[in-house]
């Protein structure tokens, strides 16, 4: 694979004058063009071996471009808070905004490579962290970002004129470490290794660009020559939304309206049962037998929440479901049990400017709790496959792949041991029309009830249609969902309580308390 880039290709000093002012020219039209629409991220990756030109690559580019625009991030090990959140956690923090422009100094891929060229880990957790890095970088190119990851290259005796090269300048020596020197003597693991990555992760989305770097002069040309073409593709592709016509964009938006209205009637006559359906909302609890069970349960969640604390172990709760359905209650009832400074409620709205300018889950990623802390969302991500989907907010191709990305990002949070409880509180649709008439009636909820819920309300087929997909295609073993029949407030409140109670007992190894009375309805979609 590598061969390629030991062909001793170079440029000397007049044409690479004679070029370089041209093309930073095209660098900065292109970079403020792509700034002023603001429709994509560029996301830079600079990998390659040690003395490869990574560092000198981003100094050039921040000089050659407008470096207020463009973001450089450069990783160390860990540390102690980012070990706190899974590993993405912080590549998903430093994400650039749309129209910004990104560098990630080796970022995602060094700590694989270093771990396999050193022996640690089995080929099978290699390819599993591959196929995650690939992942990341799909979901990013499938929602716009452009993405170029460049390999600088250096033959074994090339790396090691480098690395000398460095320790002999004054400004530079400092740069090169024991650990340069160990993985030069390990030259031709990396290159085993690295070919394995490019091979696994080199799509079409989401290139790599093997850069010959003994000469630096061919080096540059050949990035910022890449970079111009990466930003030019972007600015004259005509799939982008920026460049629709208007009139072609209404046009399109209308044919889709009409398509996914016939859609819709179709499932109102085929779609008569549904997970919803089965649930018994006739469930109900005393007002007595209530109040001793909330006390009971608060108590139990009370302590094991001081353990999970303890122990490190963070929860994080989702909870879903209609307008009114007593979402925001079930919530109080939990913080009641716990410490006020270890937990976070995130009421989630719609998105603000600068969470527009990422991908939908950038700011849910960036709320994920610390070890032994706990956060609830009152909504989630779950948006992108309700609400932006029944109201047309989200392309059919952006929600039916988000199932997909929210099971990959759920699957980052268990497994870093966060304990993950998704909550779809239901109400039938008498009930909620019930409670909009009481909210209405009593001052201090009516600011609660606002048009948009009538609206919602029109679409409730829609909307159980849509859930029905919601459990069918995101209820895993790992993070499955739990369904409330909230008919009955009472009742609603203290079959969340038990879920929570029961799951935390799972985990610590406590023996849950017997329930007194209340029915284990949880339904779990498979």
């Amino acid at each position: 694979m590598f061969e390629t880039a030991e062909l001793g290709r170079k440029i000397d000093k007049k044409t690479y004058k004679q070029r370089v002012p041209p093309l930073r020219e095209q660098l900065l039209r292109l970079q403020e063009e792509i700034r002023q629409r603001g429709a994509n991220q560029v996301i830079l990756l600079i990998a390659g071996v040690d003395g490869g030109g990574k560092g000198e690559t981003v100094n050039l580019l921040n000089e050659w471009m407008d470096p207020r625009w463009m973001m450089a991030n450069a990783y160390a090990p860990p540390d102690e808070v980012e070990r706190q959140r899974p590993a993405f956690w912080r590549y998903w923090r430093d994400l650039p905004p749309r129209g910004r422009i990104g560098m990630f100094l080796s970022a995602w891929y060094s700590q694989p490579i270093l771990d396999r060229v050193y022996g640690r880990g089995t080929t099978h957790e290699f390819d599993a962290r591959l196929d995650r890095i690939l992942s990341f970088e799909t979901a990013l190119a499938d929602d716009g970002a452009a993405i170029v990851k460049f390999w600088m290259h250096l033959s074994h005796a090339g790396q090691e004129r480098r690395l000398r090269n460095l320790e002999q300048d004054p400004l530079t020596q400092a740069r090169v470490t024991h650990r340069d020197w160990e993985n030069w003597k390990r030259y031709d693991r990396f290159i085993e290794v690295a070919e394995h990555v490019i091979s696994r992760t080199h799509t079409g989305k989401t290139p790599w660009v093997i850069v010959e770097g003994e000469d630096a002069y061919y080096r540059n040309l050949t990035v910022g020559e890449q970079i111009c073409d990466t930003l030019s593709r972007i600015a004259t592709d005509p799939a982008n939304p920026s460049h629709r016509p208007a009139a072609a964009q209404a046009a399109n938006k209308a044919e889709k309206k009409k398509n996914k209205a016939y859609k819709r009637d179709i499932k109102k006559v085929t779609d008569n049962i549904n997970v919803l359906t089965h649930l018994d909302m006739s469930q109900s609890v005393s007002k007595e037998h209530y109040f001793a069970e909330l006390r009971e349960l608060q108590a139990e969640i009370h302590l094991q929440h001081l353990k999970a604390r303890h122990r490190g172990i963070a929860t994080l709760l989702l909870f879903e479901g209609p307008d009114a359905a007593g979402k925001g209650g079930a919530i109080r009832r939990i913080n009641t049990a716990l410490e006020a400074r270890n937990y976070q409620v995130h009421g989630v709205a719609k998105p603000t400017d600068e969470e527009l300018a990422q991908h939908y889950l950038w700011r849910f990623w960036r709320k994920v709790p610390r070890n032994g802390y706990m956060a609830m969302y009152d909504r989630s991500w779950y948006g992108r496959v309700l609400v932006e989907r029944v109201e047309d907010l989200a392309g059919e191709d952006e929600w039916r792949r988000a199932y997909a990305e929210i099971n990959d990002f759920e699957y980052q949070l268990t497994e870093h041991g966060i304990i993950l409880i998704k909550y779809w509180v239901h109400i039938s649709k008498d009930e909620q029309l019930k409670r909009f008439k009481h909210r209405k009636r009593t001052p201090h909820k009516r600011w609660k009830l606002t048009e948009e819920d009538w609206r919602n309300r029109k679409r409730w087929e829609q909307y159980e249609s849509a859930v029905h997909d919601m459990v069918q295609y995101t209820s895993t073993d790992k993070a499955p969902w739990t369904l409330v029949a909230g008919n009955d407030k009472r009742y609603a409140r203290l079959t969340v309580l038990q879920t929570l109670r029961d799951r935390w007992a799972d985990v610590l190894g406590d023996a849950p308390a017997q329930p007194h009375g209340v029915r284990d309805a949880i339904s779990q979609g498979r």
